[in-house]
């Protein structure tokens, strides 16, 4: 698969990830929920990256420009690494489309080595109700978020949104370190054409990472990047 193919909104969402993570060099990563596999060949360049996806039609069109070791299954096959024996652990929009979350965190509070990372990608409620009101005229779902109802993914299905504040009552193993916004302003950008253009992107990008650590912007983004270190 080329980064060519992959749609705007996503690559921003990808590249805005890849910088907040940009301290990531010479160390052992673990992609839990890698998807295509773009993040984990990402960070294949310069990282020992270990992948693992329980989505075959993921697989079978995944990125492979980089060498990782990609493993199909679910949480069963944390139980097979030794524990704290990774540096980094990646968890991008898994916990949304899982019940398995505390078992999942306390597999990784295993695995990962104390002081290590664990990056979380999660939806941001609030930014889905603007997103929703703004660029969908979607009056009906905005009000069903704001009752606390969850959402759909079409392509995953149930969003079960969580508080960023929860993970830690799933487990007592972590801190956390940052908290960061994605995506603020593209998605209530509704000129569709604007979102193609390149020199748009790279300033929308450049935008975005100026914000995303800024209280009152991150509240609205799309997402919240939670960076958590192993006590």
């Amino acid at each position: 698969m080329s980064i060519r193919n992959v749609v705007p909104w996503e690559l921003l969402l990808k590249k805005m990830t890849w910088e907040q993570l940009k301290f990531i060099h010479n160390k052992r990563v673990l992609d839990f929920g890698s998807g295509n596999g773009m993040t984990a060949d990402h960070f294949s360049i310069d990282n020992e990256v270990v992948a693992i996806e329980p989505d075959k039609k993921m697989l079978q069109d995944r990125f492979t420009e980089n060498d990782y070791k990609q493993i199909e299954g679910d949480v069963k096959e944390l139980k097979n690494f030794e524990d704290e024996s990774f540096d980094v652990i990646l968890c991008h929009n898994v916990f949304e489309y899982t019940v398995e979350r505390k078992e999942i965190i306390k597999e990784f509070s295993t695995i990962l080595k104390t002081d290590g990372y664990l990056s979380i990608l999660k939806h941001n409620r609030a930014g889905r109700v603007m997103q929703m009101v703004v660029l969908l005229n979607n009056f009906e779902h905005a009000n069903e978020l704001l009752e606390g109802k969850n959402g759909h993914a079409q392509q995953f299905g149930t969003i079960n949104y969580y508080q960023d504040a929860e993970i830690l009552k799933w487990s007592d193993k972590f801190m956390v370190e940052k908290v960061l916004g994605l995506r603020t302003f593209w998605d209530l950008q509704q000129n569709q054409e604007i979102h193609n253009d390149k020199i748009w992107q790279e300033k929308m990008l450049e935008l975005e990472l100026k914000v995303s650590d800024l209280e009152e912007y991150k509240a609205i983004a799309s997402f919240h990047h939670v960076i958590l270190r192993k006590k």
